[in-house]
């Protein structure tokens, strides 16, 4: 990774990359900055949207990885970014699967797999990360907050290893093996702004838009998303929007084209997807606008 500028970004399941911060991601990558992708667990456990691809499914077949994994590539060459790595290696982690709490947010599922990501020893997984991170010697990296930002187990466990590596990284003494100590200077957790989902919400139910993301209220709770006052960033990659939908699309059996993602997109146009959000976890906040927020993730550096 020769960019002087590079970015690490540590997600579950491939599409929670497109989603949260393709646009990002495509930004960057269209500026020559380096964007490394870690992606821990094949999504074996994912519900499939495409019809004749079910046979996939984990209860059948059982290939629904091996699937998503060719997905992840095509996504990746959407958004230009060429160095994208699974922990461990392919395999080393499978998807834990999850079930839906009656207050809508994730738990964990009855039953999952002896190497579900979501049992995996942390030291053991932290220390697959710390190799990356020596590696690559990101200044800045993206994961989810404590929650997962919904209670996916696998989310929760992606950000207890992120954290647990970035401070790994940076000891000496900790597996000299793995190269040379690397502390990273900022650390981010994707982030969803409450306001700007209130006023998207608003504005489809005042176009008569009642089915996309249905039983959501724009004035109830929103626990998805993060109060303004938490954000510290927001990146605005609206001239690759269409990298990011390109890439959204290429993960088709996680994402429909008449789903709620797309419906967004085409009432709301690029704002709802160009312009990506991040709270600060580690390190200090560079120069921001007059919103009070960084306009670049590696302000400051």
């Amino acid at each position: 990774m020769t960019a002087d500028q590079r970015l690490l970004l540590v997600h579950a399941h491939p599409d929670d990359e497109t989603i949260g911060q393709g646009a990002t991601m495509a930004k960057y990558a269209a500026e020559g900055r380096g964007v490394t992708l870690v992606t821990c667990t094949a999504g074996e456990m994912g519900e499939i949207l495409v019809p004749e691809l079910e046979h996939l499914a984990a209860d059948r077949d059982d290939g629904l990885g091996e699937h998503r994994r060719g997905e992840l590539d095509a996504a990746m060459a959407e958004l230009g970014v060429t160095d994208h790595r699974f922990l461990g290696g392919f395999g080393t982690y499978r998807d834990s699967g999850m079930k839906w709490h009656p207050d809508g947010y994730a738990v964990p599922a009855d039953q999952s797999s002896d190497n579900a990501f979501w049992h995996a020893d942390l030291t053991e997984a932290a220390t697959h990360l710390v190799a990356v991170i020596r590696e690559v010697r990101p200044q800045v990296m993206v994961t989810y907050d404590q929650f997962g930002n919904y209670g996916h187990p696998d989310h929760i466990q992606a950000h207890r290893v992120a954290m647990y590596a970035a401070q790994l990284a940076a000891v000496p003494s900790y597996r000299r093996d793995l190269g040379e100590p690397w502390e990273i200077a900022k650390i981010y957790w994707s982030a969803m702004s409450e306001s700007r989902m209130r006023e998207g919400l608003r504005r489809l139910r005042e176009a008569g838009d009642t089915t996309t993301f249905e039983g959501m209220d724009p004035e109830g709770a929103l626990p998805m998303t993060s109060p303004d006052a938490d954000l510290a960033a927001k990146v605005d990659a609206s001239d690759h929007v269409a990298a990011k939908m390109a890439a959204m699309r290429a993960h088709a059996t996680q994402i429909a084209t008449d789903g709620p993602f797309f419906a967004l997109s085409n009432n709301l146009g690029n704002e709802v997807w160009g312009v990506e959000f991040f709270r600060l976890a580690h390190g200090r906040q560079g120069p921001v606008g007059p919103d009070g927020l960084e306009s670049d993730l590696f302000a400051g550096l």
